[in-house]
């Protein structure tokens, strides 16, 4: 009895390991998505890039940015120039938080006084938020105990305020299913998009398609079709779930998000066209959907920021269209993203596009030849 299913177990490794495809998906993707989950998939928060809003220009205000710039976890300290500046830096995201010192904060500490700097960070990131400001009051805390043994001040003279826009009680739900939206939507519609071909082929139909009286764009758009229809569909019934049920505030415009939505879908459903295209099987198309997804999401600051990823990887996630998706539906839910912040996003969606549909379609029509 063993023996025989020894036999059935070296044919079974025989079939896998002489199929070149098979080989390559045994290989060379699992190599690859060890080396970039282990740079992108981590819950240590880096390279944060923080506002700075002095209205003291003291010593002391200069002491304590000093030491945030010094800390390992802030890598670049942006310096604004006027209290207009603060919502433009944290509503187009080119930093995690802003730190602002009134004018009267080096005075206060001179006299004795409590002095307050305030931290004000975006709530969509709710943990990378919770996080920032634990490091934030550890370095507040210790430049308090210095100030207080060098200057005999005393101690709890400077207190940390911080606000959370956007998210102002770090709901994690509201940061979550915003990026469930998107994500779902594109795993639907790519796995709709990549079995489609491929099931024509392994169910023999597809020499049906050759000689019909369809020309090759033809049948292209109405595989494409399909896939639009049902992402938009199943993207539509989780912002009704999202909003009525995990009561995630809807503060943006509806025709916005949709108008990116259909560019997300698009660029999505053109990955799973050129998958099912050079897949011959639907177990071939579902392997190179999965090998597709998981570094989609994980690059895509779904779970862990983008900028906590080194500078190569993060120019990776350019190319991306779950990234670009994930910023216009999160913004979109809690902040009114405007119409020009929401097209700055879409148009790579629609380069994006563009570009896997011309993919799709000549490693279609090649197929067909």
């Amino acid at each position: 009895m063993w023996k025989k299913i020894w036999t059935l177990v070296v044919k079974e490794l025989l079939a896998v390991l002489q199929d070149k495809k098979s080989r390559t998906i045994l290989i060379l993707p699992p190599l690859t998505q060890l080396l970039i989950f282990s740079y992108a998939a981590t819950l240590d928060v880096k390279n944060v890039t923080l506002g700075v809003f002095n209205q003291d220009n003291g010593k002391f205000s200069y002491e304590l940015i000093q030491r945030f710039a010094g800390s390992p976890t802030f890598s670049k300290i942006l310096y604004l120039q006027k209290e207009e500046e603060i919502a433009p830096f944290i509503d187009e995201q080119k930093g995690s938080g802003v730190l602002h010192f009134d004018a009267q904060f080096s005075r206060d500490l001179f006299s004795g006084k409590p002095a307050e700097v305030q931290m004000i960070f975006d709530g969509r990131k709710s943990n990378t938020t919770q996080i920032i400001l634990g490091y934030a009051n550890q370095i507040v805390q210790q430049f308090d105990q210095d100030i207080a043994t060098i200057w005999n001040l005393p101690h709890g003279s400077t207190e940390l305020i911080f606000r959370h826009w956007f998210n102002p009680n770090l709901i994690y739900s509201w940061f979550t299913v915003p990026g469930l939206v998107a994500t779902l939507a594109m795993m639907i519609s790519l796995l709709v998009t990549a079995m489609t071909v491929a099931r024509e082929r392994e169910l023999g139909t597809f020499d049906q398609l050759l000689v019909s009286p369809l020309q090759p764009f033809e049948i292209l758009l109405g595989k494409t079709i399909p896939g639009i229809l049902i992402g938009m569909a199943q993207a539509t019934l989780m912002v009704v779930a999202a909003v009525f049920f995990f009561q995630v505030p809807f503060t943006g415009s509806l025709w916005l998000l949709y108008g990116s939505l259909f560019f997300f879908i698009l660029s999505i459903v053109g990955v799973g066209l050129f998958l099912s295209s050079i897949a011959k099987t639907q177990q071939q198309a579902l392997l190179y959907v999965f090998v597709f997804i998981a570094p989609a999401v994980i690059l895509s600051g779904f779970a862990t920021p983008v900028e906590n990823m080194p500078v190569w990887l993060q120019k990776v996630t350019v190319i991306n269209p779950l990234k670009h998706f994930l910023v216009v539906c999160r913004g979109v839910f809690l902040k009114s993203m405007p119409c020009r912040m929401v097209l700055d996003h879409t148009y790579p969606l629609i380069c994006i596009a563009a570009v896997n549909l011309i993919a799709a379609g000549w490693f279609f029509r090649r197929k067909m030849e």
